[in-house]
Formats: structure tokens, C-alpha cells, sequence
């Protein structure tokens, strides 16, 4: 067994598409619409699915706002070097909510951002 994908409901995909595709350099990996379900799945990651792990990105037709809720934490991605990730994904308008640090009562440095719906993604510092 292995993880395939973690799905997230989107308030507009065109809008969450640019923000994991084009700031945080994820690439679409396909796309399907359901028109008589209403609703659409857009597959996104850093790799092929059949290697990686990868986020599902699902719009509901004729939603336009969900609520997050206390059950959901965050995604979390590595990085090489956090604080020129931060600083590169402030320029590109991506609201950093915690600046890189260290976690608290550690060592390893992190930095939170959050995607046009609100979700945040933890960014770790890789070793």
C-alpha cells in the first residue's frame, strides 16, 4: 500500500491552480470534469502519480465557500533553503502567516503559508 493523493474542496479552481502551480511549482497532472455531478478534479503534485504522492484539487460547481473546520491541520512540504523560499513566495503575492524559525521546542526551521482558501501549508526546512 502506499498514499496516493490527499483532496482539498476548492473556492475557484482557475485561482487554486495558479497558486500551486505557478508559485509553489506543482504541475497539473490532469484534469476531468463531471457535468453531471457538477464538480471537477484536478490532480496536482511534483511527480507522476504512479511515484508520488500527489493533491486533488476539487471544485464543486456553484460553490463558493467552505468552511475549514478544527479537524483539519495542513499540508506539509520540504524545502532547501526556507527563508529564500519565503522570501521568493512573498514576491510572487503568497501570504506568509508564520515566518521561518524554528518549531518550537526544537531545532528544525518552519514557515506557514496559506492558499487563496484559506488552507495552510506547513514548510519545512529539508536537512
Amino acid at each position: 500500500m502506499r498514499l496516493l493523493h490527499t483532496m482539498l474542496r476548492v473556492n475557484n479552481l482557475d485561482e487554486s491552480l495558479k497558486f500551486y502551480c505557478d508559485k509553489l511549482g506543482m504541475k497539473l497532472l490532469r484534469k476531468h470534469e463531471f457535468p453531471g455531478g457538477e464538480f471537477t478534479l484536478a490532480f496536482v503534485g511534483y511527480g507522476a502519480e504512479n511515484e508520488t504522492t500527489v493533491l486533488e484539487l476539487t471544485w464543486n460547481w456553484g460553490t463558493s465557500k467552505y468552511e475549514i473546520g478544527t479537524a483539519y491541520g495542513h499540508i506539509a512540504l520540504g524545502v532547501d533553503d526556507i527563508y529564500k523560499t519565503c522570501a521568493d513566495l512573498k514576491n510572487k503575492g503568497v501570504n506568509v502567516v508564520r515566518e521561518p524559525g524554528p518549531m518550537k521546542h526544537g531545532t528544525t526551521p518552519i514557515a506557514f503559508i496559506e492558499d487563496p482558501n484559506g488552507y495552510r501549508i506547513e514548510l519545512i526546512q529539508l536537512k
